[in-house]
């Protein structure tokens, strides 16, 4: 799954020149992906958007703060159109705590169909901590309602998807396919340190987490990291960079063996427009979804 995070054209491009590569199969429907403030995610998560929307029939749901989407839109891989149908296929919904984020699950069921992948920005930063101690009258009023709001999305996800439910380990899609594209929720957080702080909730909730860390200047790595421990899988590491305003994919390895690494990056030229102007194009073309 971890490609999924970066522009399809660079990972023909890295398919092509490893002798074509198979990575990691995107069976998990429920994902996080958490790193240190500025590293990026938005950006990764919206590459993300991209790559599903361009699934056939498929289409996206992006939950974020307005506030923070406008102050810091995401940065685009370098080739992608701003006018490019797919972000038709994107809505983006704004919210401002993990209230909306309740009503928007309570009432998934309704979606027909489902939305191929819902992607929440700030998972974390929507619970407010004195409202939800004052809520529920509790000290860890915060940890109280990540819980269930994560309960909820769990239940809400495998509805969706009913042959990936399993009633040991949180939801994950079978590896046949079916007759409809199964939908997936990706979540992302903000942590200071080496792993997310609440990462004790996260893991009995969600099904494969990513790691975000500096790795030099401008520089970071994404890596995969297995909530479920009885289960041995390959561990994938991208290396990418914010590079003249575009988000570039690096290189890859696999369980510490490099087996793709972009030699083309640093050379590039920014040619038309610039990519802030991409960016606020992005959002001028953004459709909010209220439900």
């Amino acid at each position: 799954m971890i490609e999924r995070f970066f522009s399809t054209i660079t990972i023909t491009a890295a398919r092509q020149s490893d002798g074509g590569t198979n990575y990691q199969h995107d069976t998990d429907t429920i994902t996080l992906l958490s790193g240190p403030p500025s590293c990026g995610k938005t950006s990764l998560l919206f590459q993300y958007a991209l790559n599903c929307a361009a699934e056939p029939e498929g289409y996206v749901v992006f939950i974020c703060n307005r506030r923070r989407l406008e102050a810091k839109p995401p940065f685009l891989s370098q080739g992608i159109d701003p006018s490019s149908e797919l972000f038709q296929r994107i809505q983006i919904k704004y919210v401002e705590d993990d209230q909306a984020i309740k009503k928007y699950f309570a009432a998934f069921h309704l979606l027909q169909p489902p939305p191929s992948a819902v992607i929440v920005d700030d998972f974390g930063d929507l619970f407010h901590e004195s409202k939800c101690q004052q809520r529920y009258g509790n000290a860890r009023g915060r940890d109280l309602a990540m819980v269930r709001v994560l309960a909820l999305c769990q239940s809400a996800i495998v509805r969706a998807n009913p042959l990936a439910f399993d009633s040991v380990h949180p939801p994950r899609l079978p590896s046949c396919d079916t007759d409809t594209a199964p939908c997936k929720l990706l979540l992302s957080d903000t942590h200071h340190g080496d792993a997310p702080r609440l990462s004790y909730i996260y893991k009995r909730w969600i099904s494969s987490m990513f790691i975000i860390e500096g790795h030099g200047p401008g520089s970071f790595l994404v890596k995969s990291m297995d909530s479920l421990e009885s289960t041995a899988r390959t561990k994938w590491t991208a290396r990418y960079s914010i590079a003249l305003q575009y988000l570039v994919l690096e290189g890859i390895t696999e369980d510490a063996q490099p087996i793709w690494e972009n030699h083309f990056y640093s050379k590039f030229e920014v040619k038309g427009l610039t990519n802030w102007t991409k960016r606020s194009q992005l959002l001028d073309r953004a459709e909010t979804m209220q439900r």
